[in-house]
């Protein structure tokens, strides 16, 4: 789609403070807003206001349902994306309309930071590092809505965010959405990863070089924090970083200065940190691995990243977003009873990233419009797991997830003597997500 200097998006709304915060935000960020509280509205908007670069539409309104809109945005052939505002726990009216051709939703309360990520992933505004990579964060489950609150929490701040997590749990993706929605957005967010440089490159690498530093250097060189200039530095898996590197960066961060290799004088440097480690840095530092000062300068906020296995009720909306995306070629694929069977009892050790790489697989292989176990090749599961119920006849999916997670709730309480803090700890969750959970299914 071609971009214009004044790019256009039609808000549609029956709330009329929920479109004036939706116009006021969208407006801030330099896009030219059209509004309307009715599918009528929005249909006479689209035949005489347009052309529009993006449309975001509530799924219920006065006349009609939001998916009147995708259907007729579609009918047009209009080069138009189209992203769906759904009430809280409306997923399936939310996967309907991303069937007719939406390629996202927000979920009311609308989050400011995931629409300005959502449309930045749509949209060229300011630079483009702002929406590098796509900022977002699927899911609606307790532990998903948690890490979204704090983000957009520790995104108003300049402290560094520690973030941990298992590999495959989306840790950058957390960190690029902290910088996009904060202060520093509209500057460059750049990813290092700690592991992949040699040591003997780390200084120039991290610092720069002056012209003639060492046979070679033939110009001055930016380092990572000369290009962060302004914006955010993202030091990935931190813990791989050697000692001897670990002493000229906690120097770098407490002078707020940088000296490049062969230079004579230092420089003034204006980054945020973020780092990130599948590791236990604080087993590290205990180890004589990583420095307790460095590791008190960047662990001034932690923010940890949840496995996959503890989203399962997310794991519908993550594979049914997955078969949209791999399946770009002819019709959207479809999984059998027996592979979604396989996919909801699977424990997922490489997180999403094995998720992904598990979908993108059986899309390939796929030998007709439907999926079956074999297509999925997953790992071997350990004897000693038990394998998931089975769905009933004429059970929903959402129905028989309920069943699971109260059967696994009820005999973690059962075990603690309904100890519900023993109980949130043996299911390795928080105590809030614990009881949001019991409340969510009627469990007393």
């Amino acid at each position: 789609m071609k971009r214009t200097a004044s790019q256009r998006v039609l808000v549609v709304d029956d709330e009329a403070d929920i479109r004036e915060l939706l116009d006021l935000t969208l407006t801030r960020m330099g896009l030219v807003v059209t509004t309307a509280g009715s599918v009528a509205e929005a249909l006479a908007a689209l035949d005489g206001a347009g052309p529009f670069d993006l449309a975001l539409t509530d799924m219920r309104l006065p006349d009609g349902e939001g998916l009147a809109v995708v259907e007729a945005i579609t009918r047009r052939n209009l080069d138009l994306p189209v992203a769906v505002i759904t009430a809280h726990g409306s997923t399936e009216n939310a996967v309907a309309a991303m069937k007719a051709g939406a390629f996202d939703y927000l979920q009311k309360p609308v989050s400011l930071a995931h629409l300005r990520a959502l449309v930045g992933g749509v949209l060229r505004v300011e630079r483009p590092a702002r929406t590098e990579g796509g900022a977002r964060l699927y899911g609606e489950s307790p532990a998903m809505l948690e890490i979204r609150a704090l983000i957009e929490r520790v995104a108003r701040t300049q402290a560094p965010v520690y973030i941990r997590g298992e590999s495959g749990t989306g840790k950058e993706q957390a960190a690029r959405l902290i910088h996009a929605s904060g202060p520093r957005a509209a500057g460059p967010f750049v990813p290092v990863n700690c592991g992949a440089i040699p040591d003997s490159l780390m200084e120039s690498e991290f610092f720069g070089t002056r012209r003639g530093a060492f046979t070679g250097a033939d110009r001055d060189r930016e380092g990572f924090f000369q290009q962060a200039s302004g914006g955010t530095l993202f030091l990935d898996e931190v813990a791989d970083l050697p000692l001897s590197m670990q002493v000229k960066l906690l120097r770098a961060l407490q002078e707020k200065k940088v000296r490049r290799l062969g230079a004579t004088s230092e420089e003034a440097t204006d980054v945020r940190i973020l780092c990130a480690t599948h590791k236990d840095l604080a087993a590290q530092v205990s180890g004589g691995a990583f420095r307790q000062d460095l590791y008190y300068r960047l662990n001034v906020i932690s923010l940890t990243m949840p496995p996959l296995r503890e989203l399962r009720e997310d794991l519908p909306r993550f594979v049914d977003m997955l078969l949209e995306r791999y399946g770009v070629s002819g019709p959207r694929p479809r999984l059998t009873p027996a592979a979604l069977q396989l996919l909801l009892g699977y424990n997922y050790p490489g997180n999403f990233r094995e998720l992904e790489n598990i979908i993108e697989r059986a899309v390939a292989l796929a030998t007709g419009p439907e999926i079956g176990p074999d297509a999925l090749q997953l790992l071997p599961v350990e004897d000693d797991v038990p394998s998931p119920p089975a769905l009933a006849g004429g059970e929903s999916l959402q129905d028989y997830l309920d069943r699971v997670e109260r059967e696994v709730l009820l005999k973690a309480l059962d075990t603690t003597r309904y100890n519900r803090t023993q109980a949130a700890k043996r299911l390795g969750i928080s105590f809030r997500s614990l009881r949001y959970r019991l409340e969510r299914l009627g469990i007393k």
